[in-house]
């Protein structure tokens, strides 16, 4: 960094006058008009955790992911009290008690109207993200968090049980809203060597709001008969956090230079985020990516579905979101309870192998944090499945023979936990990162879209049909899983590339070549860093 940094105008006035055709890997007469040293250093610099990045990445994740986790395992241990709930409601109503056939409908609605919420959530992620920005919309988004905690938390005040089930299609839209746009927006505000490492911690915050939600759910905490009702209110605090603390950070340069086309904005926002004044380097390649897209504009899911140019792209991030869901990861989180106890739990111990579980959930994503920069996204998406699949086929082993030896309980647990290391490590938090990696701005809202409505619709499939799959395959149902999981690394073993530590231009050229395509640049460009691509290439509708 130069000893004496240029004065904010001085810095304005040279980057609003540098050519827009200038590419900073290739020409390095773009430095001339730079102080002194200054290209080289900043190309040599690599991206720090700042604290206005810290403590936005924390803000944002707790805020909206956190809710996610938590709602997911909310309703687990107090079920038999919310039930409760249910019949003696219609009781006081109807002064006959619920049938049992009208109680497991309403039950399974309460429940499967949150991946349902979650669905039309992901529906709404790309034009709420080109309309409010990322931070923007993660405000917004606290409507559907506080007012469905207040419905829930007076809902046995009020005698209702409709307006449970009402609160969890509110928050599952929050759910399916957050998990995308949480990712979108560390991706984007994300040095690249930390991009990987930020992008998980929107999954360990669902673990944690898991374990959280499981340690609650604890019999002599909230988990009663008096305490679920605020149990489920809680979910209101995380969201109120965020409404007040996130206005403090960025929006995401990125939107803010590309979509908005407010320079000065995006380099301030992104010198606040790098702790340094000097951002030309970054700020040129977000240039550069606008210059080869600019004649697309943003794209929508239709226009998305039709690029041949995103055609591996967007069948790859398809492929992980089926793979996670549909992987039995949610099976085992909605009806964690029920397996513990046909493996031979004792039922006042399972509440306490549950948040066994989840612990060990939280603490493999951390160290997936640490490992994911180091190890790349492909490997640890290859490991994790690799072991889900054999996890699924020993629990199946475990569960057909429990009855027959004493100690296959003992061997059904370590397959849940040993599932969920591998899970953890991978299928996981990788798909959202990798989602944010491989397409560029002008698509990344709406396959963000695609992959968030193919990942709540396989959730939602998976907590709807999995008890009948138990009833009918019993241990059998968990080898579907294991397919699942290996046909998932049989595609990413043939078919995904490794994206760690490179910029958006460098995978969007990565992946050109896989789809037989070329990446548009504006008549008089320098080539793209690594790309075979001359100046004076002018290419297709095909193109990106």
């Amino acid at each position: 960094m130069p000893s004496e940094p240029q004065s904010k105008d001085q810095y304005t006035a040279r980057q609003l006058s540098a050519p827009l055709t200038t590419n900073p890997y290739t020409d390095p007469a773009g430095s001339h008009d730079r102080p002194a040293g200054l290209g080289e250093s900043i190309q040599e610099k690599r991206g720090e955790l700042t604290a206005v990045l810290v403590l936005a990445t924390l803000i944002s994740a707790f805020g909206s992911s956190f809710q996610y986790g938590y709602n997911v395992a909310v309703v687990n241990s107090p079920s038999l009290f919310i039930e409760a709930f249910y019949n003696s409601t219609y009781m006081e109503r109807y002064g006959v008690p619920m049938e049992e056939e009208v109680l497991t409908l309403l039950w399974s609605l309460s429940v499967s109207m949150y991946p349902l919420g979650g669905l039309l959530g992901s529906l709404m992620v790309a034009p709420l993200v080109n309309k409010l920005g990322r931070k923007g919309t993660l405000l917004f988004n606290n409507i559907f968090s506080i007012v469905p905690a207040v419905m829930m938390g007076v809902s046995e005040t009020i005698r209702s049980y409709e307006i449970i089930i009402v609160a969890r299609v509110l928050v599952g839209i929050c759910a399916g809203l957050s998990s995308n746009v949480v990712p979108m927006y560390l991706g984007e505000i994300s040095p690249k060597n930390l991009r990987g490492a930020l992008g998980i911690v929107p999954q360990l915050f669902i673990t944690i709001g898991i374990l959280s939600a499981q340690v609650l759910g604890i019999r002599n905490i909230l988990g009663n008969s008096t305490g679920w009702p605020l149990m489920l209110g809680l979910t209101g605090i995380p969201a109120v956090v965020e409404l007040l603390l996130l206005p403090l950070f960025p929006e995401s340069p990125r939107y803010l230079l590309i979509q908005r086309g407010d320079d000065t904005t995006a380099r301030k926002a992104l010198q606040r985020l790098r702790g340094w004044e000097e951002v030309d380097e970054e700020l040129s390649e977000m240039r550069l990516e606008n210059q080869s897209e600019r004649a697309e504009g943003q794209l929508s899911v239709v226009s998305l579905l039709s690029q041949a140019s995103l055609r591996w792209q967007l069948t790859s991030i398809i492929v992980m979101n089926m793979g996670q869901q549909l992987s039995g990861v949610n099976a085992i989180y909605y009806y964690a309870d029920s397996i513990y106890a046909s493996a031979g739990v004792q039922e006042n111990h399972i509440q306490f192998v549950t948040v066994g579980t989840g612990a060990v959930n939280v603490v493999m994503t951390i160290a997936a944090v640490f490992i994911v920069e180091a190890a790349g996204r492909r490997l640890l998406l290859l490991i994790g499945f690799g072991i889900c699949c054999a996890a699924c086929v020993l629990l199946t082993i475990a569960l057909k023979f429990q009855e027959s030896l004493s100690w296959m309980p003992y061997l059904s647990i370590a397959c849940i936990i040993i599932y969920v290391i591998g899970h953890a490590i991978g299928p996981s938090p990788i798909p959202y990162v990798v989602t944010t990696e491989i397409f560029r701005q002008s698509s990344r809202p709406a396959a963000f879209m695609v992959a968030g409505s193919v990942h709540w619709l396989c959730n939602f499939t998976v907590g709807l049909v999995f008890p009948f799959l138990e009833r009918g395959l019993g241990p059998y149902s968990f080898i579907i899983f294991s397919g699942v999981c290996l046909a998932t690394f049989i595609y990413i073993w043939m078919v995904v590339q490794e994206t760690k530590n490179k910029t958006f231009l460098e995978i969007s050229q990565m992946f050109a070549k896989k789809n037989k395509v070329e990446i548009k640049q504006a008549y008089g460009d320098e080539p793209l860093k690594g790309s075979e691509v001359g100046p004076e290439d002018v290419l297709s509708d095909t193109a990106f």
